[in-house]
């Protein structure tokens, strides 16, 4: 750790280097500079509607019927006992 402490003290007292003055301006320049990406929320907006309908479709097709089961845990045969679970029926 002394190896690590002496690095920094050397590095917080070295002189700051002459390319770091107006960075900042040079970043904001370069970022609005950029063109403005409009297709990125048309992608977005086309997937988005589509998972809406598949959903929405989805919600309206008929679910298979299944037998309604007693989940009442003093029952004699419960099927999620683990007996069932681990064997099958019990």
């Amino acid at each position: 750790m002394d190896d690590l402490d002496r690095a920094l003290a050397r590095l917080a007292s070295a002189p700051v280097p002459t390319a770091l003055d107006g960075i900042e301006a040079q970043v904001l320049a370069r970022i609005g500079s950029r063109p403005i990406v409009r297709r990125a929320g048309l992608g977005i907006g086309v997937v988005t509607v589509a998972a809406l309908a598949i959903g929405m479709v989805g919600a309206e097709l008929p679910a298979t019927a299944s037998p309604a089961v007693s989940l009442a845990p003093l029952a004699g045969a419960s099927p999620l006992a683990p007996s069932a679970l681990l064997v099958g029926e019990p």
